[in-house]
């Protein structure tokens, strides 16, 4: 079976399987990593654009779209960060570029920290940055019998819609098959576990002092109306980073790759495989 044009599988990797899309057709390898509560889903507008020039591999997260819901896993970025690098390896590639949205972007730079020799380029869409780790009082209560059920009535709160709204500046384009597909791990019990162990595993996020440290080329993209990760994060970002560049766009929400796939493709292809003819 194929999505997108992509091959489907799931690998063993860190104890954890995993579900990934991908194509290996001899082009320069990308790495596609989403954000929080989504999936590969949110590369399928820029899906096929890249994949005349890339071999792709696309992977759900621990927790999040096809990918299991462990129990055992640590939820913390640098876990999820030696995940990909593992997955990076089982495809056979030594080295790779990673396109990250969001909270992705946080486990991408943990990636350029543990393993910099096997990262090209980093290009990071409205790339989280700067929080920090929850609260201890909001940790030590995720161990109590009725939290999950409390999570659950939090999230389930405002429908998927709402949440739609706020990732995008066209509302105009928010249709049935997004809320369908947006609205699909709310379902899953499985989905909460894992939600309430990232709550209690993810540390904060990188420091200005550990970012001074990444050396590895970075190309950021943000939309100038993100409301979820406000541009002032990538105007910071691009100050810490040693080896980075900020580009934005106007009338551009959060999820970037809805709204700019034909630009975020213009822009990977500018700083990779061109960069390298």
């Amino acid at each position: 079976m194929s999505v997108n044009g992509l091959n489907q599988t799931y690998i063993k990797a860190g104890n954890v399987n995993l579900y990934c899309e991908y194509i290996l057709n001899g082009k320069p390898p990308i790495l596609l990593i989403h954000g929080f509560a989504s999936s590969t889903y949110t590369f399928r507008r820029i899906v096929p654009l890249l994949q005349k020039q890339f071999s792709i591999i696309a992977v759900d997260l621990p927790g999040f779209g096809k990918s299991e819901k462990s129990t055992s896993f640590i939820y913390s970025f640098h876990n999820y960060a030696k995940l990909l690098l593992e997955c990076i390896h089982k495809f056979g590639f030594s080295n790779t570029y990673i396109v990250a949205h969001s909270m992705g972007g946080q486990i991408a730079l943990h990636m350029a920290l543990i393993a910099p020799e096997k990262i090209n380029k980093l290009i990071l869409l409205c790339s989280s940055g700067y929080l920090r780790r929850a609260k201890k009082l909001l940790i030590y209560s995720s161990y109590l019998p009725f939290f999950e059920k409390f999570v659950y009535h939090y999230i389930k709160r405002k429908d998927v819609k709402y949440h739609l709204r706020n990732v995008f500046f066209n509302q105009t384009l928010i249709n049935d098959e997004l809320i369908q597909e947006f609205g699909r791990p709310l379902a899953e019990k499985g989905f909460y576990k894992a939600l309430i162990r990232l709550l209690r595993h993810r540390e904060g996020d990188l420091l200005p002092q550990q970012l001074q440290d990444i050396k590895v080329p970075v190309i950021l993209i943000w939309g100038k109306e993100d409301r979820v990760v406000p541009l002032e994060v990538g105007q910071r970002l691009v100050r810490d980073l040693p080896n980075a560049q900020l580009i934005t766009y106007e009338k551009t929400g959060h999820l970037i790759t809805e709204e700019r796939p034909e630009h975020i493709f213009e822009n990977i292809l500018m700083h990779t495989v061109h960069s390298i003819l």
